[in-house]
Protein backbone atom coordinates (compact mmCIF):
# COMPACT_ATOMS: atom_id res chain seq x y z
CA UNK A 1 0.00 0.00 0.00
CA UNK A 2 3.02 2.07 1.04
CA UNK A 3 4.20 1.66 -2.50
CA UNK A 4 1.30 2.16 -4.19
CA UNK A 5 0.54 5.82 -2.49
CA UNK A 6 4.23 6.82 -3.07
CA UNK A 7 3.66 5.73 -6.84
CA UNK A 8 0.50 8.07 -6.85
CA UNK A 9 2.27 10.59 -5.12
CA UNK A 10 5.03 11.05 -7.63
CA UNK A 11 2.67 10.78 -10.25
CA UNK A 12 0.44 13.95 -8.90
CA UNK A 13 3.63 15.56 -8.75
CA UNK A 14 4.40 14.75 -12.23
CA UNK A 15 1.39 15.66 -13.89
CA UNK A 16 1.61 19.41 -11.85
CA UNK A 17 5.19 19.72 -12.80
CA UNK A 18 3.55 19.11 -16.55
CA UNK A 19 1.14 21.34 -16.06
CA UNK A 20 2.92 24.27 -14.24
CA UNK A 21 5.00 24.37 -17.44
CA UNK A 22 2.57 24.11 -19.61
CA UNK A 23 1.36 27.16 -18.12
CA UNK A 24 4.64 28.50 -18.40
CA UNK A 25 4.86 28.14 -21.67
CA UNK A 26 0.97 29.23 -22.92
CA UNK A 27 0.35 32.08 -20.03
CA UNK A 28 0.27 34.59 -22.38
CA UNK A 29 -2.17 32.67 -24.59
CA UNK A 30 -3.85 31.38 -22.24
CA UNK A 31 -4.52 34.92 -19.78
CA UNK A 32 -5.94 36.63 -22.86
CA UNK A 33 -8.34 33.17 -23.31
CA UNK A 34 -9.56 33.44 -19.98
CA UNK A 35 -9.67 37.75 -20.87
CA UNK A 36 -11.89 37.26 -24.00
CA UNK A 37 -14.09 34.81 -22.14
CA UNK A 38 -15.18 37.31 -19.45
CA UNK A 39 -14.40 39.94 -22.52
CA UNK A 40 -18.36 40.87 -22.11
CA UNK A 41 -19.13 40.21 -18.84
CA UNK A 42 -21.42 42.68 -17.10
CA UNK A 43 -18.90 43.60 -14.49
CA UNK A 44 -15.86 44.18 -17.04
CA UNK A 45 -17.46 45.38 -20.34
CA UNK A 46 -17.37 48.83 -19.23
CA UNK A 47 -13.46 48.57 -18.24
CA UNK A 48 -12.51 46.04 -20.96
CA UNK A 49 -13.57 48.28 -24.11
CA UNK A 50 -11.53 50.92 -22.83
CA UNK A 51 -8.15 48.69 -22.58
CA UNK A 52 -8.42 46.18 -24.86
CA UNK A 53 -4.83 46.64 -25.15
CA UNK A 54 -4.68 44.62 -22.03
CA UNK A 55 -6.53 41.89 -23.80
CA UNK A 56 -5.32 41.00 -27.19
CA UNK A 57 -1.83 41.67 -28.93
CA UNK A 58 -1.95 45.16 -30.55
CA UNK A 59 -0.14 47.79 -32.34
CA UNK A 60 0.05 51.38 -31.93
CA UNK A 61 -0.21 54.23 -34.68
CA UNK A 62 2.90 56.34 -34.61
CA UNK A 63 2.71 59.34 -32.00
CA UNK A 64 1.20 61.62 -33.75
CA UNK A 65 3.83 64.82 -34.11
CA UNK A 66 1.87 68.42 -33.76
CA UNK A 67 -1.18 69.64 -31.36
CA UNK A 68 -4.45 68.24 -32.52
CA UNK A 69 -6.61 69.68 -34.80
CA UNK A 70 -9.09 71.67 -34.32
CA UNK A 71 -12.66 70.43 -32.73
CA UNK A 72 -14.05 74.31 -31.52
CA UNK A 73 -16.41 74.19 -28.76
CA UNK A 74 -19.58 75.80 -29.56
CA UNK A 75 -22.71 77.01 -27.52
CA UNK A 76 -23.61 74.37 -25.36
CA UNK A 77 -26.62 72.30 -25.65
CA UNK A 78 -29.38 69.97 -23.84
CA UNK A 79 -30.44 66.76 -25.09
CA UNK A 80 -33.97 65.64 -25.78
CA UNK A 81 -35.55 65.13 -22.87
CA UNK A 82 -35.71 61.17 -23.96
CA UNK A 83 -32.24 60.60 -24.06
CA UNK A 84 -31.68 60.67 -20.36
CA UNK A 85 -33.37 57.37 -20.34
CA UNK A 86 -31.61 56.48 -23.49
CA UNK A 87 -28.07 57.07 -22.27
CA UNK A 88 -28.79 54.94 -19.07
CA UNK A 89 -30.94 51.84 -21.11
CA UNK A 90 -28.21 51.43 -23.93
CA UNK A 91 -25.33 51.69 -21.78
CA UNK A 92 -23.65 54.61 -23.57
CA UNK A 93 -20.27 55.28 -21.92
CA UNK A 94 -19.54 58.33 -24.67
CA UNK A 95 -21.56 60.77 -25.96
CA UNK A 96 -20.37 63.48 -28.41
CA UNK A 97 -22.36 65.83 -30.77
CA UNK A 98 -20.93 68.51 -33.41
CA UNK A 99 -23.30 70.82 -34.99
CA UNK A 100 -21.22 73.03 -38.16
CA UNK A 101 -18.20 71.05 -37.05
CA UNK A 102 -18.31 72.56 -33.58
CA UNK A 103 -18.76 70.39 -29.92
CA UNK A 104 -22.80 71.36 -28.54
CA UNK A 105 -22.62 68.40 -26.17
CA UNK A 106 -20.23 65.63 -24.51
CA UNK A 107 -20.13 63.47 -21.60
CA UNK A 108 -18.96 60.37 -20.41
CA UNK A 109 -20.70 58.06 -18.37
CA UNK A 110 -20.00 54.43 -16.17
CA UNK A 111 -16.66 55.98 -15.23
CA UNK A 112 -15.41 56.35 -18.94
CA UNK A 113 -13.43 59.89 -19.63
CA UNK A 114 -12.95 61.89 -22.87
CA UNK A 115 -8.90 60.04 -22.52
CA UNK A 116 -10.25 56.70 -22.90
CA UNK A 117 -9.08 54.59 -26.21
CA UNK A 118 -12.09 52.92 -26.71
CA UNK A 119 -13.06 49.82 -28.74
CA UNK A 120 -14.78 51.01 -32.08
CA UNK A 121 -16.34 47.13 -32.97
CA UNK A 122 -17.40 47.58 -36.54
CA UNK A 123 -16.74 51.56 -36.69
CA UNK A 124 -13.63 50.05 -37.49
CA UNK A 125 -14.84 48.73 -41.25
CA UNK A 126 -15.63 52.72 -42.39
CA UNK A 127 -12.15 53.66 -41.39
CA UNK A 128 -10.91 51.06 -43.61
CA UNK A 129 -13.16 52.07 -46.33
CA UNK A 130 -12.08 55.65 -46.52
CA UNK A 131 -8.28 53.90 -46.76
CA UNK A 132 -9.35 51.63 -50.14
CA UNK A 133 -10.96 55.17 -51.38
CA UNK A 134 -7.77 56.91 -50.65
CA UNK A 135 -5.76 54.18 -52.60
CA UNK A 136 -7.78 53.86 -55.32
CA UNK A 137 -7.99 57.24 -56.41
CA UNK A 138 -4.16 56.86 -56.40
CA UNK A 139 -4.27 54.28 -58.56
CA UNK A 140 -3.07 51.60 -56.76
CA UNK A 141 -6.49 49.78 -57.95
CA UNK A 142 -7.11 49.33 -61.37
CA UNK A 143 -11.50 49.08 -60.38
CA UNK A 144 -13.20 47.90 -57.88
CA UNK A 145 -14.43 44.99 -59.86
CA UNK A 146 -10.97 43.98 -59.80
CA UNK A 147 -11.43 39.65 -58.40
CA UNK A 148 -9.58 39.81 -55.13
CA UNK A 149 -7.29 37.51 -55.97
CA UNK A 150 -5.53 39.87 -58.03
CA UNK A 151 -3.90 41.51 -55.09
CA UNK A 152 -4.48 38.51 -52.48
CA UNK A 153 -3.89 35.42 -54.97
CA UNK A 154 -4.46 32.90 -51.44
CA UNK A 155 -7.67 33.43 -51.49
CA UNK A 156 -7.47 31.84 -55.22
CA UNK A 157 -8.76 28.53 -53.17
CA UNK A 158 -11.08 29.86 -50.66
CA UNK A 159 -14.71 30.54 -51.06
CA UNK A 160 -13.47 34.25 -52.07
CA UNK A 161 -12.25 32.81 -55.54
CA UNK A 162 -15.05 34.62 -57.50
CA UNK A 163 -15.55 37.38 -55.89
CA UNK A 164 -14.46 41.01 -56.41
CA UNK A 165 -13.75 43.87 -54.39
CA UNK A 166 -16.98 45.61 -54.64
CA UNK A 167 -18.71 42.32 -53.57
CA UNK A 168 -16.61 42.54 -50.21
CA UNK A 169 -17.22 45.81 -50.11
CA UNK A 170 -20.45 45.62 -50.19
CA UNK A 171 -20.84 42.33 -48.11
CA UNK A 172 -22.20 40.80 -51.44
CA UNK A 173 -19.03 37.95 -50.98
CA UNK A 174 -22.29 34.48 -51.01
CA UNK A 175 -19.48 33.36 -49.00
CA UNK A 176 -21.51 31.75 -45.66
CA UNK A 177 -20.19 33.12 -42.60
CA UNK A 178 -22.28 32.65 -39.22
CA UNK A 179 -22.09 36.00 -37.17
CA UNK A 180 -24.42 35.09 -34.42
CA UNK A 181 -21.96 36.65 -31.21
CA UNK A 182 -23.79 34.74 -28.78
CA UNK A 183 -23.28 31.26 -30.28
CA UNK A 184 -20.13 30.14 -28.71
CA UNK A 185 -19.82 28.00 -31.75
CA UNK A 186 -20.60 30.44 -34.05
CA UNK A 187 -17.48 31.82 -37.11
CA UNK A 188 -17.09 35.10 -35.89
CA UNK A 189 -16.54 33.56 -32.48
CA UNK A 190 -14.01 31.12 -33.66
CA UNK A 191 -12.51 33.67 -35.56
CA UNK A 192 -12.18 35.79 -31.85
CA UNK A 193 -10.18 32.91 -30.36
CA UNK A 194 -7.67 32.58 -33.41
CA UNK A 195 -7.28 36.35 -32.74
CA UNK A 196 -6.94 36.05 -28.66
CA UNK A 197 -4.56 32.68 -29.36
CA UNK A 198 -2.10 34.62 -31.98
CA UNK A 199 -3.08 32.85 -34.88
CA UNK A 200 -3.43 33.72 -38.32
CA UNK A 201 -6.25 35.65 -39.44
CA UNK A 202 -5.23 35.52 -43.44
CA UNK A 203 -5.35 31.59 -42.90
CA UNK A 204 -8.53 31.30 -40.95
CA UNK A 205 -9.92 33.71 -44.07
CA UNK A 206 -8.42 31.36 -46.83
CA UNK A 207 -9.49 28.13 -44.58
CA UNK A 208 -13.32 29.79 -45.69
CA UNK A 209 -14.77 27.29 -48.02
CA UNK A 210 -18.11 27.32 -48.29
CA UNK A 211 -20.93 29.75 -49.88
CA UNK A 212 -24.60 30.55 -49.89
CA UNK A 213 -25.11 31.45 -53.29
CA UNK A 214 -23.07 33.53 -56.16
CA UNK A 215 -20.71 36.71 -55.46
CA UNK A 216 -22.69 39.89 -55.94
CA UNK A 217 -26.05 38.26 -56.07
CA UNK A 218 -27.25 38.44 -52.47
CA UNK A 219 -26.52 41.13 -49.09
CA UNK A 220 -25.39 39.42 -46.38
CA UNK A 221 -23.43 41.12 -43.24
CA UNK A 222 -20.39 38.71 -43.27
CA UNK A 223 -17.74 40.72 -40.87
CA UNK A 224 -14.64 38.42 -42.52
CA UNK A 225 -15.41 39.83 -45.32
CA UNK A 226 -13.69 43.34 -44.39
CA UNK A 227 -10.62 41.08 -43.86
CA UNK A 228 -10.42 40.31 -47.23
CA UNK A 229 -10.64 43.84 -48.05
CA UNK A 230 -7.17 44.32 -45.46
CA UNK A 231 -5.81 41.38 -47.49
CA UNK A 232 -6.11 42.78 -50.76
CA UNK A 233 -5.37 46.88 -49.37
CA UNK A 234 -1.82 44.83 -48.28
CA UNK A 235 -0.85 42.89 -50.77
CA UNK A 236 -1.66 45.61 -53.79
CA UNK A 237 0.97 47.41 -51.69
CA UNK A 238 3.29 45.66 -49.76
CA UNK A 239 2.56 47.51 -46.41
CA UNK A 240 0.49 47.10 -43.91
CA UNK A 241 -2.59 48.78 -43.04
CA UNK A 242 -1.46 50.56 -39.73
CA UNK A 243 1.30 52.58 -41.65
CA UNK A 244 -1.35 53.09 -44.41
CA UNK A 245 -3.86 54.41 -42.33
CA UNK A 246 -1.77 56.44 -40.07
CA UNK A 247 -0.20 58.13 -43.56
CA UNK A 248 -3.85 58.67 -45.44
CA UNK A 249 -6.12 59.78 -42.99
CA UNK A 250 -4.84 59.57 -39.13
CA UNK A 251 -2.15 61.83 -39.15
CA UNK A 252 -3.27 64.40 -41.63
CA UNK A 253 -6.67 64.55 -39.66
CA UNK A 254 -4.58 65.42 -36.26
CA UNK A 255 -6.03 63.26 -33.96
CA UNK A 256 -5.65 64.01 -30.36
CA UNK A 257 -4.10 60.50 -29.56
CA UNK A 258 -2.87 57.94 -31.18
CA UNK A 259 -4.99 54.70 -31.37
CA UNK A 260 -3.95 51.47 -31.60
CA UNK A 261 -5.05 48.15 -33.63
CA UNK A 262 -5.77 44.64 -31.88
CA UNK A 263 -3.70 42.69 -33.99
CA UNK A 264 -3.53 38.93 -34.28
CA UNK A 265 0.14 36.81 -33.69
CA UNK A 266 1.70 38.07 -36.88
CA UNK A 267 0.92 41.83 -36.58
CA UNK A 268 -1.70 41.82 -38.97
CA UNK A 269 -4.23 44.45 -38.17
CA UNK A 270 -7.90 43.33 -36.98
CA UNK A 271 -9.63 45.97 -39.57
CA UNK A 272 -13.02 44.76 -39.09
CA UNK A 273 -13.36 45.30 -35.61
CA UNK A 274 -10.19 46.32 -33.62
CA UNK A 275 -9.53 50.27 -34.26
CA UNK A 276 -9.40 51.67 -30.85
CA UNK A 277 -9.64 55.71 -30.19
CA UNK A 278 -11.41 58.48 -28.36
CA UNK A 279 -15.07 59.31 -29.16
CA UNK A 280 -13.68 62.87 -30.04
CA UNK A 281 -11.24 61.72 -32.81
CA UNK A 282 -14.07 59.40 -33.77
CA UNK A 283 -16.48 62.63 -34.41
CA UNK A 284 -13.48 64.33 -36.31
CA UNK A 285 -13.46 61.42 -38.98
CA UNK A 286 -17.26 61.56 -38.98
CA UNK A 287 -17.13 65.34 -39.78
CA UNK A 288 -14.79 64.66 -42.31
CA UNK A 289 -17.08 62.90 -44.65
CA UNK A 290 -19.58 65.31 -43.25
CA UNK A 291 -17.38 67.84 -45.21
CA UNK A 292 -16.96 65.69 -48.21
CA UNK A 293 -13.90 63.97 -47.13
CA UNK A 294 -12.16 67.81 -46.41
CA UNK A 295 -10.50 68.36 -43.09
CA UNK A 296 -8.66 71.60 -42.16
CA UNK A 297 -8.58 72.87 -45.90
CA UNK A 298 -7.17 69.15 -47.16
CA UNK A 299 -8.87 66.78 -49.12
CA UNK A 300 -8.36 63.47 -47.05
CA UNK A 301 -10.95 60.93 -48.55
CA UNK A 302 -12.03 62.02 -52.11
CA UNK A 303 -15.53 63.35 -51.96
CA UNK A 304 -16.60 60.88 -55.02
CA UNK A 305 -15.92 58.18 -52.88
CA UNK A 306 -17.52 59.76 -50.11
CA UNK A 307 -20.77 60.06 -52.08
CA UNK A 308 -19.97 56.27 -53.32
CA UNK A 309 -19.39 54.24 -50.41
CA UNK A 310 -22.15 55.98 -48.25
CA UNK A 311 -24.92 55.33 -50.70
CA UNK A 312 -27.77 52.11 -50.45
CA UNK A 313 -26.06 50.28 -53.05
CA UNK A 314 -25.79 46.83 -51.63
CA UNK A 315 -28.43 44.44 -53.00
CA UNK A 316 -30.15 44.50 -49.65
CA UNK A 317 -33.56 43.24 -48.98
CA UNK A 318 -36.82 45.67 -49.52
CA UNK A 319 -37.60 48.23 -47.14
CA UNK A 320 -34.38 46.71 -44.73
CA UNK A 321 -31.46 48.89 -44.20
CA UNK A 322 -29.44 50.05 -46.64
CA UNK A 323 -25.62 49.68 -47.01
CA UNK A 324 -22.81 50.86 -49.21
CA UNK A 325 -19.15 50.42 -49.06
CA UNK A 326 -18.99 49.69 -45.09
CA UNK A 327 -21.31 51.90 -44.39
CA UNK A 328 -25.14 51.38 -42.95
CA UNK A 329 -27.17 54.06 -44.36
CA UNK A 330 -30.78 53.53 -41.80
CA UNK A 331 -34.20 52.98 -43.79
CA UNK A 332 -35.96 56.71 -44.29
CA UNK A 333 -32.85 58.67 -44.79
CA UNK A 334 -32.18 61.21 -46.63
CA UNK A 335 -29.32 60.96 -49.09
CA UNK A 336 -26.00 62.38 -47.17
CA UNK A 337 -27.37 60.55 -43.97
CA UNK A 338 -25.86 57.36 -42.83
CA UNK A 339 -23.54 55.76 -40.20
CA UNK A 340 -20.92 53.55 -39.03
CA UNK A 341 -22.07 51.28 -36.09
CA UNK A 342 -20.72 48.56 -34.01
CA UNK A 343 -21.62 45.62 -31.65
CA UNK A 344 -22.62 46.64 -27.85
CA UNK A 345 -23.57 50.38 -29.07
CA UNK A 346 -20.77 51.44 -30.73
CA UNK A 347 -21.94 54.20 -33.72
CA UNK A 348 -20.92 57.22 -35.68
CA UNK A 349 -24.07 58.68 -36.99
CA UNK A 350 -23.38 61.69 -40.27
CA UNK A 351 -26.09 63.72 -40.83
CA UNK A 352 -24.74 65.88 -43.69
CA UNK A 353 -28.62 67.97 -44.22
CA UNK A 354 -28.15 69.51 -40.61
CA UNK A 355 -24.28 69.15 -40.50
CA UNK A 356 -24.81 67.21 -37.22
CA UNK A 357 -22.40 64.32 -36.18
CA UNK A 358 -22.85 62.33 -33.49
CA UNK A 359 -20.14 59.49 -32.00
CA UNK A 360 -21.20 57.16 -28.78
CA UNK A 361 -19.47 54.35 -27.40
CA UNK A 362 -21.02 51.94 -25.15
CA UNK A 363 -21.37 48.40 -23.31
CA UNK A 364 -25.11 47.59 -24.20
CA UNK A 365 -25.07 44.02 -23.68
CA UNK A 366 -28.45 44.28 -24.94
CA UNK A 367 -27.54 45.21 -28.39
CA UNK A 368 -29.04 42.22 -30.16
CA UNK A 369 -32.61 42.62 -28.40
CA UNK A 370 -35.52 43.10 -30.87
CA UNK A 371 -35.63 47.06 -31.87
CA UNK A 372 -32.63 48.32 -30.25
CA UNK A 373 -30.71 49.40 -33.53
CA UNK A 374 -34.13 51.26 -34.56
CA UNK A 375 -34.17 53.01 -31.14
CA UNK A 376 -31.25 54.19 -31.72
CA UNK A 377 -31.49 55.66 -35.05
CA UNK A 378 -34.47 57.26 -34.06
CA UNK A 379 -32.33 59.02 -31.10
CA UNK A 380 -29.84 60.14 -33.60
CA UNK A 381 -31.77 61.71 -35.62
CA UNK A 382 -34.08 63.49 -32.83
CA UNK A 383 -30.89 65.03 -31.47
CA UNK A 384 -30.03 66.34 -34.98
CA UNK A 385 -33.45 67.69 -35.85
CA UNK A 386 -33.44 68.95 -32.25
CA UNK A 387 -30.11 71.14 -33.32
CA UNK A 388 -31.73 73.24 -35.99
Amino acid sequence: MKTLLKFLGVVVVIIAVVLGAFYIWKREELTRLSGVLSLFSEEKIVANFSNMDQVFEHQAFPTQSGPPSALPQGTPVALPPAADDWIVDRAVTALVVLKDGQIVFENYYLGTDAADLRINWSISKSYLSALFGVLLAEGVFDSIDDPVTKYAPDLATSAYANASIKDVLQMSSGVSFDEDYLDFFSDINQMGRVLAMGGSMDNFTIGQESSFTDPGTQWQYVSIDTHVIGMVIRGATGRNIHDLMNEKIIAPMGFEQSPYYLTDGFGTAFVLGGLNNTTRDNARFGQMFANGGQWNGQQIVPGDWVDASTAATANTAPGAIGYGYQWWIPHGSEPGQFLGRGIYGQYLYVDRVNNVVISTHGADRLFREPGVHAQNETMFRLIAESLN
